[in-house]
């Protein structure tokens, strides 16, 4: 199954690399405006050492947002559905947040926290919350009845019908949260490297674009997508280990 999906993933590669090839082909447009696979290919190897010490300072922004939101999403969704009083002050809060556009704090982070790592993380992390948060309390409050019956009989407390019932039945509502997580958290950090910052592949992109070298600005591009689609992978195969550990517990 697996080489079957690599092989589909290549083929899919494959016929897009073509269809750039032909767009560049049939349009004859500047290469300034839109460079061909192989010439972004030559930037990509002749800037290497630069594109990869900018992506390494965007991989440490993704990764520490996506594990500070995972955790701050779990715990959250946890508290809200072990307290019904919770959930009515804070859920609404929670969802009229998201009415709030988030792109448009890029500006306020930056200027409260700086041009640094911080502001980025932060970015990250408001983008994967409220995801992260919303599929796992769906799957908390969705925990069959039955069980919440069977543990109820057995003596069972609320903390410990938490702990050994309702997280346990949710697991898979986490690992779809998760999911979602893995492609927006690289979405929350680029964004804040636009706003402003000196290092990461989000502000390469715009150095590139305002050199008019459009060849490195793709390199960065493909280098983020790559970098976006292999994290994907890993977080769904660990959903989905999440997802079977809980339906085999």
């Amino acid at each position: 199954m697996a080489a079957g999906t690599a092989g589909r993933a290549v083929l899919a590669a494959l016929i897009g690399l073509g269809l750039w090839q032909a767009v560049v082909s049939l349009t004859g447009l500047p290469p300034f405006i839109l460079p061909g696979p192989a010439r972004v290919a030559v930037a990509l190897w002749e800037n290497r050492a630069l594109i990869a010490g900018h992506a390494v300072f965007t991989i440490i922004e993704v990764l520490l947002g996506l594990a500070i939101g995972t955790a701050l999403g779990a715990g959250t969704a946890i508290w809200l559905a072990a307290s019904p009083l919770a959930r009515a002050l804070a859920k609404p809060a929670l969802v009229f947040s998201q009415a709030v556009p988030v792109f448009a704090l890029a500006p306020l982070l930056t200027l409260w926290l700086g041009y640094g790592l911080s502001a980025k993380v932060v970015m990250a992390v408001l983008i994967i919350f409220f995801p992260v948060t919303s599929a796992f309390l769906d799957g908390l409050m969705a925990t069959p009845a039955g069980y919440l019956d069977l543990a109820r009989c057995m003596g069972a407390t609320p903390a410990g019908i938490m702990r050994r019932v309702r997280i346990p039945a949710a697991l898979p509502s986490l690992a779809s949260g998760l999911r979602l997580a893995a492609v927006y958290a690289p979405i929350g950090a680029v964004i804040g490297e636009w706003v402003g910052s000196s290092r990461g592949l989000g502000y390469l992109m715009l150095l590139a674009n305002g050199r008019a070298k459009t060849d490195l600005m793709f390199s960065a591009l493909i280098v983020l997508a790559l970098f976006t689609v292999l994290l994907h992978a890993v977080v769904d195969r660990a959903a989905r280990r999440l997802s079977d550990d809980a339906r085999g517990g």
